[in-house]
């Protein structure tokens, strides 16, 4: 029947109002500790400092949350009023957000706060990795005009030989004007070819430099210990790391090759045609204007090619910002959800202990409110109340027979101040705090009507009320 079920919820509530004290203390020292935890990553100062500092914070925190859901299970359960829990709904969402910004990041900084740097490290050693790469390749750009560079100046070269040899070009055998002109671009194109291999040899020791880099901060990544030490040897690697990638950004001979390429055609000298036949000089002074738009030729396709090197974008230089545990948990929180949820689950379970009581109380008293009086009444309290009942009926009958006024109020006072001083020495029935049998149901007091026996309730406004919904 329904005021057995009540019976039984009333009786677990009270069976485990301990536990969830205890639950509640474990749960508020759990977060006070790993509070404390993370409290000392993101404070400086002396390490007494820190630590007295840290202490203070995370037992702040522990009797706040205590308090708070303490608070909490108290009181909400038993209001009833849609307004009244509305308020309360309202000042535990503040309250939560006010322990998860006070305790919660600093539990998740706690629980994952190394693992949190380490994933910042990662990550800044692959940006520094592709942050290389793309500076070894603007390095070597320039030197896909290479084989340009040699196609030319070995077709100056030839020209030359060939002119010198069998006159192909003025037909006139030896060394004339024309040969001296194909052999000085011969001379430019092989000069802009030695600085590019020696550029080659640069840029190539600066990019083992940086590997040499990059894999020393790998290690540093992958070794196991404290994050700390490991984080500041990588800072210092990472800034040796940055100052390669610089010198190797300069180390770009395509702007020698833009102005060399402009040289080529603004810097053109032709010598004077030394041939003594008018016919000759005319042919020298053809060959030359020939040679002259192949130069300009050249010069436009090499400043064209070092143009579009020019137009790749730089590599920018790349700082490494160092992060304490706290900042790195919220840096990368989406990394770490399992981690955070732990940390704000330690924080907010007990919101769960207090639906839990407001559900079974509330299920109390609708079970309740469907039975009447009679049943809801103990005989503890039917004898209570016939006791009053007698103690009023003899003092009025005193009063009567002494003939004063108003005796039965009289009377009523002087029962009322009777079982109050009862109540004070202790004289309240041990049956107070003790239920009959659930399978008692009818029970007849001095000819009165049978009442079923339910939860203990004092009728007496100046005694404690009982324990429910």
């Amino acid at each position: 029947m329904a005021l057995g079920a009540s019976h039984r919820l009333t009786d677990g509530v009270a069976a485990v109002e301990t536990m969830t004290r205890f639950a509640l203390a474990v749960l508020a020292l759990a977060s006070g500790v790993y509070t404390y935890l993370g409290a000392r990553t993101i404070l400086d100062g002396s390490p007494t400092a820190v630590f007295f500092a840290a202490i203070i914070y995370s037992v702040s925190v522990s009797v706040g949350i205590y308090a708070f859901w303490s608070y909490m299970m108290r009181f909400y359960p038993h209001v009833t009023s849609r307004t009244g829990r509305t308020g309360l709904l309202f000042v535990m969402a503040a309250g939560c957000a006010m322990i998860m910004a006070m305790s919660s990041w600093l539990n998740a900084a706690a629980l994952a706060g190394s693992a949190a740097v380490e994933r910042h490290l990662a990550q800044s050693v692959e940006a520094y990795a592709a942050d290389l790469d793309r500076a070894h390749q603007n390095a070597l750009s320039a030197q896909s005009l290479l084989p340009d560079i040699q196609r030319a100046s070995e077709r100056f070269s030839q020209l030359a030989a060939v002119e010198r040899q069998s006159g192909s070009l003025t037909g006139t055998t030896g060394s004339g004007s024309v040969v001296q002109l194909l052999t000085q671009m011969s001379s430019q194109m092989k000069s802009l070819e030695g600085n590019l291999n020696a550029s080659r040899g640069e840029v190539s020791e600066l990019v083992e430099q940086g590997q040499k880099r990059l894999e020393t901060m790998r290690t540093i990544l992958s070794t196991p210990g404290s994050i700390e030490p490991r984080a500041d040897q990588f800072s210092s690697e990472a800034v040796a790391l940055t100052n390669v990638m610089t010198q190797l950004s300069q180390m770009s001979i395509a702007p020698s090759i833009r102005r060399a390429a402009a040289d080529l055609s603004l810097g053109f000298i032709a010598p004077v045609p030394d041939g003594a036949a008018p016919d000759l000089v005319n042919r020298q002074n053809q060959v030359m204007e020939t040679v002259k738009a192949s130069v300009a030729a050249q010069s436009k396709a090499l400043a064209k090619a070092a143009d579009e090197i020019l137009a790749r974008p730089p590599v920018n230089e790349r700082r490494f910002v160092p992060m304490s545990p706290a900042e790195a948990v919220l840096q990368y929180a989406y990394d770490f959800i399992p981690a955070w949820a732990g940390a704000i689950s330690i924080d907010l379970l007990p919101g769960v202990m207090v639906f839990i009581l407001a559900i079974v109380h509330g299920s109390i008293r609708r079970q309740e409110e469907g039975m009447s009086f009679a049943e809801r009444l103990t005989v503890a309290e039917l004898m209570e109340t016939l006791t009053l009942q007698k103690a009023i009926s003899e003092k009025a009958i005193e009063a009567r027979a002494n003939g004063q006024p108003n005796a039965e109020e009289a009377a009523l006072a002087a029962a009322e101040a009777r079982a109050q001083r009862e109540t004070d020495i202790g004289g309240r029935a041990e049956s107070n705090d003790e239920h009959f049998s659930r399978d008692e149901h009818h029970r007849t007091v001095d000819g009165d009507d049978a009442l079923h026996a339910t939860n203990v309730a004092s009728f007496d406004p100046a005694k404690n009320p009982r324990k429910g919904p």
